[in-house]
């Protein structure tokens, strides 16, 4: 006969694995958003932009907190002859004087302001428009599709940077508003085109047809359903675009078609005037620059290698 004391003790023993067996819970699925915050926190890519990223809107809102100097205020008893002082970090002194006697690094603080300003507000103008005529253009499909498809080849023709330096060239006070619109009327293209691909892929899932089926009205389907599962490839377009449109600012204000305030293009340009007897006018600028397209630029490749599943 088999020992009773024995069995006993095997069912002891099992109860407290049966019941961490039914205690234990399924692991939550995570979403894709949740997966690419998980992958971009791993990332040393992300971490470095977003840290440049977030320096840079710190001066763009609170420029003060930087320098107490005036960007437009000059000194002509300074021109070219006072030198960067680089061991005055943060003063006036620090960067040198330009050609008109003010300080280059108040300018050069200031004209973050002008280049990150047009580089979001371009940035959300494309997104939005873009987005909107892809959406529609993909959803609707037909005679509607094919109006919006020429319409955005047109513009998709239209060089974007000699498009725009048409378009402000018409305009004698090149405000902030004004070169974002000249910006955004020329560079909605790529976005509707990624929208149209992406809500056509989107439209024929099981979800979005039992929507419909359900008598879901069409704009809950594309603003509840569609919108939010093609958001990814537009904002990582969206991302890098936005490196893109401060450089294109620069190049504008560079060749005198851009803005009419402080600027790093503007001050670009004047430095390559006295580059022999003044290089650091040129050569700040270009810096602040370089490193501000390139941190929006590594964002956005950040961003991409999250949300794509097939560069994982």
């Amino acid at each position: 006969m088999p020992d009773v004391t024995q069995t006993a003790t095997k069912k002891v023993g099992a109860e407290p694995a049966v019941a961490a067996a039914v205690d234990a819970k399924p692991e939550k699925a995570r979403s894709l958003w949740g997966d690419a915050w998980a992958d971009l926190r791993r990332s040393w890519i992300f971490i470095v932009s977003s840290v440049l990223i977030l320096l840079l809107l710190t001066i763009t809102f609170f420029p003060g907190w930087f320098t107490s100097a005036t960007p437009v205020l000059g000194d002509l008893s300074k021109h070219y002859i006072q030198k960067p002082k680089l061991g005055e970090v943060g003063s006036a002194d620090w960067l040198g004087y330009d050609a008109q006697g003010r300080s280059v690094y108040a300018r050069v603080i200031y004209g973050t302001r002008a280049s990150v300003s047009v580089g979001f507000g371009t940035t959300i103008v494309v997104t939005v428009v873009g987005g909107l005529i892809g959406m529609i253009a993909g959803y609707f499909g037909g005679v509607l599709d094919s109006i919006l498809s020429r319409l955005t080849d047109v513009f998709f023709g239209i060089p974007f940077l000699l498009g725009t330096m048409v378009a402000l060239n018409s305009f004698t006070d090149r405000t902030t508003w004004v070169v974002i619109g000249a910006l955004g009327f020329f560079g909605w293209t790529q976005i509707a085109r990624v929208m149209r691909g992406a809500v056509i892929t989107t439209k024929q899932a099981d979800y979005v047809q039992a929507a419909k089926a359900l008598g879901a009205s069409t704009t809950r389907i594309m603003f509840r359903h569609i919108l939010p599962n093609t958001l990814a490839p537009v904002i990582v377009v969206a991302t890098i675009s936005l490196g893109v449109y401060i450089g294109a600012e620069a190049t504008l204000s560079y060749l005198g078609l851009g803005l009419n305030g402080v600027s790093w293009g503007n001050d670009i340009s004047d430095g390559g005037n006295s580059i022999r007897v003044a290089q650091w006018i040129m050569l700040y600028p270009s810096i602040m620059l370089s490193i501000t397209v390139l941190a929006f630029i590594m964002l956005g490749e950040a961003v991409r290698n999250a949300l794509d599943p097939k560069m994982r």
